[in-house]
C-alpha cells in the first residue's frame, strides 16, 4: 500500500511551514555552477551567483548578519563581517535550530531530533537575468519582494520556496530569508539584561530583529541585484504573516519596506510577564516560559544559570529542554513579545486601531477551511490508522467544527485588522479568501473533504510552482491543471500588481476582476477560486469572535455538548479576547474535561 505513505507525506508537508517542507529528502539541493554574469558588488564585497529553474539569477546564502553564536546568542543581529575577493554565493545557508520534521533533517538527525545550525542568518536573492551591463538603475529598478516563511516561528527554512517563476513572470525580485526560530528567536530571561546589553537584546524578540536586519540588508545591497530599496514588498504565511503584522507595528521597521502581504497570519502576542513569569507566579507565566525553562535546566544540571553558561549550551539541549512539538516540531512556548521598544506594548490590534504603525498599501487574507489541515490530524476528528488520516468521523461536524475555526481565523486575521486599517489609513487595504479545492481523491481518500482550501494551500499559487514531488503528485493532477494555473497565473499577477503599483486593481495587463478595496462599494474581500467554484469574485461576509461564540452556542446542527465545547475552545484558544475561563463556565463545557492543547 504505497499511497499510504504518500498521503501521509503530503500532508505533513502541508503542516510544516506551508507546503513545501516536512518530508524532504535527507540531502540538500547541490550547489550550481558559478555564473560569471551575475557577478554583483554588495557593501561587504562582491558575490558570484548561478542560474536558477527559469532562467532566472539567483545568489543563495548570503549572510545578512553575523553569525548569532556564542556571546552573540540572544542578541540583536550585527551586520555581517566584509569578506575579500569574490563570494560564491551557490549553496543555500544552514537552516536555523529546531526539532527535525518527519522526513529528517539535512544534517542526518531523525524526524523529531535537533537540526539546524545557529549560524544561520542568510538570505537567497532570485532576479531576472540582467547582463552584467544591463542591471537596472534608477527609475529602472525593479520591485522587490522580501518572503517571511511560516512553521509556527521554530520551524521552517526559506530554501524550500522558489519563486523563479514569480520573478521571470512579472519582472521582479525575490528575496527568501532565514531567521532565528524557537527559543533562540524569542526568549526574555533576568540574566541576559546585563550590563552592555542593548534595548533591542533585552527585548526578547531575536527573530523579529533578524527580519528588521534582513530589510536593513536589503536597503543596502539590493540596488547590486537591480531591485528598487524604495519599493519593497513584504509577504509571509502563517507564522510569516504574523511576522509581516509585527513589521507592521515595530517602529524599527519603519521605511524599511512600502507593502505587505499577510497569508493566514494573526496578531498573536506575548506580555514580557507570559514570556518569563514561572507558571504558578501571581501574574503567570507560560507554561514554556524563560522561568520555567531555566528552572529546568537548574534542576537536570545541579548547576546555577548565568548568562554564560546559557550561551555556551548547544542548540540540542535547549531545544530539548521544550515539550509539546506534537511530532510535527512546532515548539508551545512564548513568542513575539511586547516589550515597548522592538514591538509596542499594547494588543497589536489597539495599535492597528489607533493608527501606531507602518501605514502601507496591505493585502491579508485567509483560506477558507483554514483550520482542516490541523484538524485532519486530530483523532477526535478524523479516523486515523498508524496516524494516517482516512475520512472524518462524522462528515458534517466535522466541517462545522471547521467553518467555526476558519471563521474565527478570519475573525482575528483580516476583518478585525482590515477595518482597523481601513479607519486608519484610508482604502489601501484589501482582504482575500482562498477557496481552491479541487484536489485529488485517491483511492478512499477524499481530500477536497479532508482539507479542501485548508491552510498553506495557497503557497504554490503564489509562487507558481506545483511540482512538489510526490507529495505535489498526490495533492494535484492533470484533470485540475488548467483551472489552477489559470488561478495562480492571476494571484501571481495581483500580488505583482500591488508591488509595482501599490494596489492590485485587475492584475498587471489589466484583465482580472477588479479587486476592491476593504470596505469600498459594499464588498469586503475577494474571493480566490476557478470558474468551477464561482471564480474569482467579490463578497462581503464579516465575522466577530463573539457573533461566532453566540452563533456556537445556538447552532442547532452541533449534536452534542462535547463537540460544542470543543469548538468553543478551539476559538478561546485563538482569541486572545475570548478567555479560556469563560468558556469553560458555558454551559457546554461545565463538566467537560479540557483536552490537551
Amino acid at each position: 500500500m504505497r499511497a499510504r505513505p504518500r498521503l501521509r507525506a503530503a500532508l505533513c508537508v502541508l503542516l510544516s511551514s506551508g507546503l513545501l517542507a516536512a518530508c524532504r529528502s535527507p540531502d540538500p539541493p547541490l550547489p550550481g555552477a558559478a555564473e560569471p554574469a551575475t557577478r554583483r558588488s554588495l557593501l561587504e564585497g562582491d558575490v558570484v551567483g548561478l542560474v536558477a529553474s527559469r532562467g532566472v539569477h539567483a545568489w543563495r546564502g548570503i549572510p545578512f548578519a553575523e553569525p548569532p553564536v556564542g556571546p552573540l546568542r540572544w542578541r540583536a543581529p550585527r551586520p555581517p563581517e566584509p569578506w575579500d575577493g569574490v563570494r560564491e554565493a551557490l549553496a543555500f545557508g544552514s537552516a536555523c535550530p529546531q526539532i527535525a520534521l518527519p522526513g529528517g533533517g539535512w544534517d542526518g538527525a531523525k524526524g523529531g531530533e535537533p537540526t539546524g545550525d545557529e549560524d544561520c542568518l542568510s538570505v537567497n536573492v532570485f532576479a531576472p537575468a540582467f547582463a552584467p551591463d544591463g542591471v537596472p538603475r534608477g527609475r529602472k529598478r525593479r520591485p522587490v519582494f522580501l518572503w517571511i516563511h511560516g512553521g509556527g516561528n521554530s520551524i521552517g527554512d526559506a530554501l524550500v520556496y522558489d519563486p523563479s517563476h514569480l520573478v521571470r513572470s512579472h519582472d521582479v525580485i525575490v528575496v527568501t530569508t532565514q531567521y532565528r526560530l524557537g527559543p533562540f528567536g524569542w526568549f526574555r530571561h533576568a540574566s541576559l539584561r546585563g550590563e552592555g546589553s542593548t534595548a533591542e537584546d533585552r527585548s526578547g524578540n531575536y527573530g523579529t530583529l533578524d527580519l528588521v536586519r534582513a530589510l536593513q540588508w536589503v536597503r543596502e545591497n539590493i540596488a547590486a541585484f537591480g531591485g528598487d530599496p524604495r519599493n519593497v514588498t513584504i509577504f509571509g504565511e502563517s507564522a510569516g504573516g504574523t511576522n509581516v503584522y509585527t513589521l507592521l507595528v515595530s517602529p524599527l521597521a519603519r521605511g524599511l519596506f512600502h507593502r505587505a502581504v499577510v497569508q493566514s497570519g494573526g496578531l498573536h502576542s506575548h506580555t514580557p510577564a507570559e514570556a518569563e513569569n514561572p507558571h504558578d507566579a501571581p501574574e503567570p507565566g507560560h507554561r514554556a516560559s524563560s522561568g520555567e525553562i531555566v528552572a529546568r535546566w537548574e534542576r537536570e544540571s545541579g548547576s546555577e544559570a548565568t548568562p554564560e553558561s546559557l550561551r555556551a549550551l548547544p542548540p540540542a539541549r535547549i531545544l530539548k529542554l521544550y515539550d509539546g512539538h506534537g511530532g510535527t516540531g512546532m515548539l508551545d512556548m512564548p513568542q513575539i513579545f511586547r516589550d515597548g521598544f522592538v514591538l509596542p506594548e499594547d494588543p497589536f490590534h489597539e495599535v492597528l486601531a489607533d493608527g501606531r504603525y507602518n501605514q502601507v498599501p496591505t493585502i491579508v487574507g485567509t483560506n477558507r477551511d483554514e483550520t482542516k489541515l490541523f484538524m485532519s490530524f486530530d483523532p477526535r476528528w478524523v479516523r486515523t490508522i498508524f496516524r494516517i488520516p482516512l475520512w472524518p468521523r462524522d462528515a458534517q461536524a466535522y466541517d462545522r467544527a471547521a467553518y467555526y475555526g476558519s471563521s474565527s481565523w478570519k475573525a482575528l486575521g483580516v476583518d478585525g485588522p482590515a477595518e482597523a486599517m481601513r479607519n486608519a489609513q484610508g482604502p489601501s487595504v484589501w482582504a482575500y479568501r482562498f477557496d481552491w479545492d479541487e484536489l485529488r481523491s485517491p483511492l478512499w481518500w477524499d481530500l477536497p473533504t479532508l482539507l479542501g482550501a485548508a491552510h498553506a494551500l495557497e503557497i504554490p499559487f503564489v509562487f507558481g510552482r506545483f511540482e512538489l514531488g510526490r507529495a505535489g503528485g498526490f495533492l494535484f493532477d492533470a484533470e485540475s491543471e488548467p483551472g489552477r494555473v489559470e488561478l495562480s497565473t492571476g494571484m501571481m499577477s495581483y500580488w505583482a500588481q500591488l508591488a509595482w503599483q501599490g494596489d492590485p486593481g485587475r492584475g498587471r495587463d489589466g484583465s482580472l476582476p477588479p479587486w476592491k478595496p476593504w470596505g469600498v462599494d459594499g464588498g469586503s474581500f475577494l474571493v480566490l477560486d476557478t470558474d468551477d467554484g464561482g471564480g474569482i469574485r467579490m463578497e462581503d461576509e464579516r465575522f466577530s469572535v463573539e457573533a461566532l461564540v453566540q452563533e456556537a452556542l445556538e447552532d442547532p446542527r452541533i449534536r452534542d455538548d462535547a463537540a460544542r465545547c470543543e469548538i468553543l475552545r478551539g476559538m478561546a484558544r485563538r482569541a486572545p479576547g475570548l478567555p479560556m475561563e469563560r468558556v469553560d463556565a458555558m454551559p457546554p463545557c461545565v463538566g467537560t474535561p479540557a483536552a490537551d492543547g
